[in-house]
């Protein structure tokens, strides 16, 4: 009903007015008023019509005229190409030296709607290009597209040579190209970038994380307002590890190699590398499954460096004392294994001994003096079990037992069922040396105040103090297995470790991962230098090839090259003294 007296209302003539003529109406069968104007309703709607296609035109006439005045490139390829021009901030290292820049470069495009002759221009590139797929070229030079990319990142050579060609159709663009001056020197560090200089791993894919992507895609990516990136890595320290892993390499006839030097005061991470390595200018190489960050990227069983960590609990708990001393006499036996020393002495060993001769019997003793959930624990408050979370993206998450039995605690305390990273060992170590304070690592510049501000105390004073003096002694002294690594006025301590890889779920007895864990100097310990190297060799007319044969040789190398650098100084003593006072 409602409906059809709105219809009535709507339809309906008005009745004449007063004063028409009789039969009649100022109004037609529609209501309108006869030879009048439109309502204002109807008329308002005509007019933002007209209004809305109006605008509409105009917003397509502005993009054409404002495409027919751009260069023919630009404007086949629109604004999307404009991104893979931005810049990128420059990297550098803690002194300011340049690990990472933006360069200038030409890439070929085509147009194919404007090749004369698809067949001759394929055949013509192919004399500068010889390394492109004719099939492919051709078939981008003959379709209907507008625009296509050929080529990107060509030497000033090779676009010359095209440029004399003088081929229709054919143009070059500029673009920003990332450089790596070190080339592979601090590959894992600075990391890479795509071909659209976007970056994909290590630092590049970090400062892309934290904002600057956004920029690029917004075209606001201006190179002279990008405040280069300082890191915390000092190149001329990097360059000695990477020379000196790299030597170990093939002097060892290893599988791998690699270091890390650690500030202990702030967490700062002065020096990675790991080989085989890469060269970020051809980032592909990247893909390569044996170029690996083994460093903070790789899990490992770290062997004997893990009774560092055993030895410290059993100290910190107040269970074990210095002068404490153990039965190493005969073989643990549990669970069917039998847990021996490598070269055991059979009989009863100090907690220096222990730590010395690296016994397997002794240490497992320790641990069971602190038990199963202590030992557990106290891994965990030293950031060994968990991943930990850098700048860098290639950091891996340790493993351990779903459940620790007896068992399981007696073979991680010298270092076997539980896979850590070595940058987590290191961070662990600088803990014990620096008087008990944790301190995140970083790989960006970082001050004592900021790293006391970060820091949690994990030990006591004085359990830093005896660890210190444990790694002295285990380099110091001839019987040490550490003694390879000694540099003379540097006082270096640390503990080698020796572990058996894994392979087809056994131990294996010839395939071995050797590290060595060393700080210096151990009066006041600055730096932590940690060494690995996987599956070395014995030297020509040496029988053994264990840690301290090999990674603690190339600690000690380190060491030597790099402390001036590290603005530590050698001391000799009073005749030392003397000696240096005589150049």
């Amino acid at each position: 009903m409602k409906r059809f007296k709105a219809f009535l209302t709507r339809t309906v003539r008005p009745a004449p007015a007063a004063g028409t003529e009789p039969g009649v109406s100022k109004y037609d069968r529609f209501g309108r008023r006869r030879g009048g104007a439109e309502t204002p309703r109807n008329s308002g709607r005509f007019a933002l019509a007209i209004g809305l296609f109006a605008a509409v035109y105009l917003v397509i006439g502005a993009r054409l005229v404002e495409w027919g005045v751009e260069p023919a490139e630009t404007a086949t390829y629109f604004r999307s190409a404009n991104q893979s021009m931005s810049a990128r901030p420059q990297i550098l290292d803690r002194n300011g030296r340049v690990l990472a820049t933006d360069i200038t470069t030409f890439s070929l495009f085509a147009e194919p709607r404007r090749i004369i002759d698809p067949d001759e221009a394929s055949e013509l590139l192919l004399t500068v290009l010889p390394d492109l797929d004719p099939k492919w070229l051709y078939k981008r030079l003959s379709g209907k597209q507008g625009f296509t990319w050929l080529r990107r990142e060509l030497t000033p050579g090779q676009k010359q040579a095209i440029l004399d060609l003088g081929i229709p159709g054919i143009g070059f663009r500029s673009e920003k190209s990332r450089f790596y001056p070190g080339r592979s020197t601090a590959a894992y560090i600075v990391g890479h970038v795509n071909v659209d200089n976007q970056g994909t791993a290590g630092m590049e894919k970090w400062i892309d994380d934290q904002g600057f992507r956004a920029l690029q895609h917004t075209g606001l990516a201006s190179e002279a307002d990008l405040t280069p990136v300082k890191l915390s890595m000092d190149l001329r320290v990097q360059h000695i590890v990477q020379d000196e892993i790299t030597k170990a390499m093939e002097r060892y006839q290893s599988l791998a190699a690699g270091g890390i030097v650690l500030d202990v005061e702030t967490g700062e991470v002065i020096a990675m590398s790991s080989v085989p390595d890469y060269d970020p200018n051809v980032p592909s190489q990247a893909l390569d499954k044996n170029r690996l960050n083994r460093m903070s990227a790789g899990l490992y069983e770290m062997g004997s460096t893990f009774k560092t960590f055993t030895t410290a609990m059993a100290l910190d708990s107040g269970k074990v004392k210095l002068t404490d001393s153990f039965d190493a006499s005969k073989p643990i036996r549990i669970g069917g294994f039998s847990i021996s020393d490598f070269h055991g002495k059979r009989r009863v060993l100090s907690v220096p001994e222990i730590f010395i001769y690296s016994s397997n019997i002794g240490t497992a003793q320790e641990a069971e003096r602190v038990g199963i959930e202590g030992h557990q624990a106290f891994l965990t408050k030293l950031g060994l079990l968990s991943k930990w979370k850098t700048e860098l993206p290639e950091v891996a998450t340790p493993t351990q037992p779903k459940v620790w039995k007896l068992i399981n605690s007696i073979t991680i305390s010298f270092g076997h069922g539980v896979s850590t990273t070595p940058m987590n060992t290191a961070v662990a170590a600088a803990a014990l040396m620096n008087g008990g304070r944790l301190i995140p690592p970083t790989f960006l510049p970082r001050t004592p105040e900021q790293a006391d501000a970060l820091a949690k105390t994990v030990v006591s004073k004085k359990t830093s103090d005896e660890m210190r003096y444990l790694f002295r002694l285990n380099v110091a002294d001839q019987r040490g297995s550490g003694n390879n690594a000694d540099v003379p006025g540097y006082l270096v301590g640390g503990k080698t470790g020796t572990a058996n890889k894994v392979v087809h779920g056994r131990y294996s007895n010839t395939k071995k991962f050797n590290a060595f864990l060393a700080a210096f100097p151990m009066n006041k310990p600055r730096y932590i230098v940690l060494t690995v190297i996987d599956e070395p060799k014995p030297e020509k007319g040496k029988y053994y090839a264990t840690a301290g044969m090999n990674a603690a040789v190339m600690a000690g190398n380190i060491i030597r090259r790099s402390a001036t650098f590290l603005g530590v100084h050698p001391q000799f003593g009073d005749a030392g003294k003397s000696l240096l006072v005589s150049y």
